[in-house]
């Protein structure tokens, strides 16, 4: 596989990098500490009836607040240990006039079964765009990824002592950072005060980028091939083993990785640990192509300073795309046969090691 075809989501970043700082957070003021949203909280084995909830944060500090419970009669939602929502099985509010925090939480609760607690996974930054929790899906069987204990970003390079503020408070204990050497040079990692650092690489040892797509097929193809590279090269088996390692190991978590756009990389990351904690395809391509969204003024900021037919090769490498997930994937069934075996034989995520990250990750 070319050079320039493994490193082309780093290219890609780096333009970024290079024609645009991310844009300043449109709400979020400074608390003065921060609650783990499961401190606290008992969670039994009874199963968690909501099949969909979910926060959405405004730019007006409103919440839109959505959700499902078959089966129950009586739906609360609390903020600050405060009603601020309630209904029946299914519904939806708008709730604003909430105090200043950090994040703000939500606790749901129906009449029987467990609860959630729940924010918006966008996480608020002045110099980062794609910093989100990895949480807050359903997966097949019923249960939930508990949100506040892993997220994914795009660089760290840009934060403000306040966002490094903020993820002390967020209590951001391990970084991975998946970007090459020649990323990390150019854009040293801000990390909060007191969190281990590590390098987890995904293109180590594939070399660096020697030609630039011509064509946007040749740029999709240049993603696609990027995609697969991920999976079977042993700079990716490697990193994102580590990652899994990290994950199972630090109990005292968050957990953090990230890339230069937090799309990619951090994407098939993200993906990856989804899908072995058994949320469903769908849900999953959804985090996946949701980067599109929050990149969108930066993207479009990055095109509008190339010419036409530089952007539309360009543009390809700045989106990401069904067909790119899915070539990861693809990968996977070619060189494992499951996923499971890409797990154990790829990533050397053993099924004991698995079985501790669904208790520690899921809830219900």
């Amino acid at each position: 596989m070319k050079k320039a075809l493994l490193a082309a989501t780093a290219v890609a970043s780096a333009l970024t990098a290079s024609l645009v700082a991310a844009p300043a957070a449109t709400a979020a003021s400074a608390s003065t500490g921060w609650e783990l949203p499961w401190t606290g909280h008992h969670h039994s084995r009874t199963s968690v009836p909501f099949t969909e909830a979910t926060v959405t944060a405004g730019g007006d500090g409103r919440f839109t607040l959505k959700w499902n419970a078959p089966g129950t009669k009586r739906v609360e939602i609390k903020a600050n240990g405060k009603v601020v929502a309630k209904g029946g099985a299914q519904g939806a509010a708008v709730v604003s006039g909430l105090p200043a925090a950090d994040r703000q939480w939500f606790d749901f609760k129906s009449d029987r079964g467990v609860g959630l607690r729940l924010a918006d996974r966008l996480i608020r930054l002045e110099g980062a765009v794609n910093f989100r929790d990895a949480g807050g899906y359903r997966t097949t069987t019923g249960q939930w990824v508990k949100m506040g204990e892993v997220y994914r970003s795009d660089a760290l390079d840009k934060l403000t002592a306040a966002d490094l503020a903020k993820l002390q408070r967020l209590r951001v204990k391990t970084v991975f950072d998946l970007r090459t050497e020649s990323e990390r040079t150019t854009g040293p990692d801000r990390v909060p005060a007191g969190a281990a650092y590590t390098v987890a690489d995904v293109f180590a040892g594939s070399g660096s980028f020697q030609t630039l797509p011509k064509s946007p097929d040749e740029a999709v193809k240049a993603m696609v091939d990027a995609e697969r590279a991920m999976v079977a090269g042993e700079g990716g088996k490697k990193a994102y083993g580590w990652v899994f390692e990290g994950l199972e190991r630090d109990r005292d978590r968050a957990v953090l990785f990230h890339c230069t756009a937090g799309k990619d990389r951090t994407g098939w990351a993200n993906a990856t640990l989804l899908t072995a904690l058994g949320v469903p395809s769908d849900t999953v391509m959804a985090d996946y192509l949701a980067s599109n969204d929050y990149r969108k003024a930066a993207n479009d900021a990055v095109l509008s300073h190339l010419p036409a037919q530089q952007a539309a090769v360009y543009k390809p490498m700045l989106d990401v795309r069904a067909e790119y997930l899915n070539s990861g994937y693809d990968e996977v069934e070619a060189k494992y046969g499951t996923f499971d075996r890409y797990l154990r034989d790829g990533l050397g995520i053993d099924a004991r090691e698995l079985k501790q990250l669904k208790k520690d990750l899921l809830v219900g």
